[in-house]
C-alpha cells in the first residue's frame, strides 16, 4: 500500500448533523482523512437519529469520526463550540433552516470568529423561500421532487425508491460543494456558506427524465422495469429466475437476436425501427419473454456477455456481496468495533491510484461522547474542569 497521506488529512470538520443526509456528507469527508468530530446532546447515550447506536445503520453512517457530547443550549457549551470553530475548516449541519440561528451556531456567527470556515448546510427545501421552514424528510422529497411519479409499474400509483435517495444524494452533493469551497479557499483565503436541500438534490437526480419535460414538455410516467426510452431494455424471466438485458438499438439489438436465435424479428414489420419497437413495446416484450423463459439465467448471462450485450442477474443484497466481482472490488470494508467486534461496512466506490484507502476503517463508529475528554483536552481543559462540566450537564 502507498504511504501517501489521505487527501483530507489536516482538515477538521465539526459535525452537527443528525438523521442521514448530513451524516452522509460528513462520512465522505471523514473516510478520506478529515478529522470529523461528531457533536451530540449529552443525554443521547443509546439511540442516535440513525437508529440504535450499535445497529448497522448507525455504524455504517458514523465511522471514522470522533464523538463529543456538548449541550449547545448552555453558555459554556456554546463557548466550547466556538473555541473549536475558531480553528476548524468545515462545519456541517442539517437542522431545520432557523434552528442554527436560534442556537447561535449559524454561518454569520461562526464567520465572525473564523472567516476561513466552510459552512455546509442541508435542509428539506432550501434556506429561503415559501416553505423553507418546513421539516423535510427523504420520502417527502421523493414525492415532491417527482421521483415517485416515475417509479413503479404503469398505473400502479406512486412508489418510493427502495433507498433514501434524496438524503444520500443531498449528502453527496454537499460533500462535493464543500470540497469545491476548500479548493476556492486555497485561492481566495476566504470561507463561504455551502448549502443544498433534499428537494434540489432529488430534482437534480431526475436528470434525463427532468430534461424530457424542460426541453420537450414531455411528462414521463411509470415504466416499471422497462427503460423509459430504450427498447428492449428491462427485466425478463428466465427458466430459473430473471435477468436484466439492455439490447436497445443498432448492433446490440442485432446481437441479442443472434444469441436468442430470433433473427427474424429484425425484419418483422412491427419491430424494424426503434420507433416501431417503442410503439409496440408490450408485444415485443411478450415475444422476448417467451424466448428468455427457455434458458437459465446463467446461460443467458454467459452467452449475451460473450456477444457484448449488457446483461446481469437480479440479486438480493446477500447475493450482491457474494458476487466474485464485488468481492474483488473490496467495497465491503472491515471495521473492528469495541462492542460489535469485527464487522464490515459499505466502503467508498472511488479509487485513487496514488492515495489508496487504508485496508480498514481508521476509526470505528464512536460511542456517544466517547472522545469528549480527548477533544476538550486538546482545547486546554484539565480533568477537574471537564468533570465539572460533566456534572453540570454541559458535556
Amino acid at each position: 500500500m502507498s504511504e501517501s497521506k489521505l487527501p483530507l488529512e489536516g482538515i477538521r470538520v465539526l459535525d452537527l448533523t443528525h438523521a442521514r443526509a448530513g451524516p452522509t456528507a460528513v462520512r465522505q469527508l471523514a473516510d478520506w482523512g478529515a478529522d470529523a468530530i461528531k457533536i451530540e446532546v449529552p443525554a443521547n447515550k443509546e439511540e442516535g437519529l440513525g437508529g440504535a447506536r450499535h445497529g448497522p445503520d448507525f455504524l455504517n453512517l458514523h465511522r471514522n469520526k470522533r464523538a463529543l457530547s456538548l449541550n449547545l443550549k448552555t453558555p459554556e457549551g456554546l463557548e466550547i463550540f466556538m473555541a473549536l470553530a475558531k480553528d476548524a475548516d468545515v462545519i456541517v449541519e442539517n437542522f431545520r433552516a432557523e434552528v442554527k440561528h436560534r442556537l447561535g451556531v449559524d454561518y454569520e456567527s461562526v464567520r465572525a470568529i473564523n472567516p476561513r470556515i466552510i459552512y455546509g448546510s442541508i435542509s428539506g427545501f432550501g434556506q429561503t423561500g415559501p416553505i423553507s421552514k418546513r421539516a423535510g424528510v427523504d420520502q417527502i422529497a421523493q414525492g415532491m421532487g417527482g421521483l415517485m411519479s416515475i417509479t413503479g409499474l404503469p398505473g400502479q400509483g406512486p412508489v418510493r425508491v427502495g433507498i433514501p435517495i434524496a438524503d444520500l444524494t443531498a449528502g453527496m452533493y454537499l460533500a462535493q460543494g464543500i470540497l469545491l469551497a476548500l479548493i476556492e479557499r486555497s485561492q481566495s483565503g476566504q470561507g463561504q456558506w455551502v448549502h443544498t436541500s433534499l428537494l434540489e438534490a432529488q430534482i437534480s437526480m431526475l436528470d434525463f427524465q427532468a430534461a424530457r419535460w424542460l426541453i420537450d414538455e414531455d411528462v414521463p410516467g411509470q415504466a416499471g422495469n422497462d427503460h423509459p426510452t430504450g427498447i428492449p431494455m428491462g427485466a425478463f424471466k428466465t427458466a430459473d429466475s430473471a435477468v436484466n438485458i439492455a439490447a436497445a438499438g443498432g448492433r446490440l439489438w442485432t446481437r441479442f437476436l443472434e444469441v436468442a436465435g430470433a433473427q427474424e424479428l429484425a425484419e418483422h414489420p412491427d419491430y424494424v425501427s426503434a420507433k416501431l419497437r417503442s410503439q409496440n413495446r408490450a408485444a415485443l416484450n411478450e415475444v422476448i419473454g417467451e424466448i428468455m423463459a427457455k434458458r437459465t439465467s446463467q446461460d443467458w448471462i454467459e452467452s449475451l456477455s460473450e456477444a457484448g450485450v449488457p446483461c446481469g442477474p437480479i440479486n438480493s443484497i446477500d447475493q450482491t456481496f457474494a458476487e466474485p466481482q464485488v468481492q474483488h472490488l473490496g467495497i465491503a470494508q472491515p471495521m473492528h468495533h469495541p462492542v460489535k467486534g469485527s464487522v464490515k461496512v459499505v466502503g467508498q466506490p472511488v479509487h485513487l491510484e496514488r492515495t489508496p484507502q487504508p485496508p480498514e476503517i481508521r476509526k470505528p463508529t464512536p460511542d456517544a461522547g466517547g472522545n469528549t475528554d480527548e477533544v476538550l483536552a486538546e482545547l486546554g481543559y484539565d480533568e477537574a474542569r471537564i468533570d465539572d462540566l460533566r456534572q453540570r450537564g454541559v458535556v
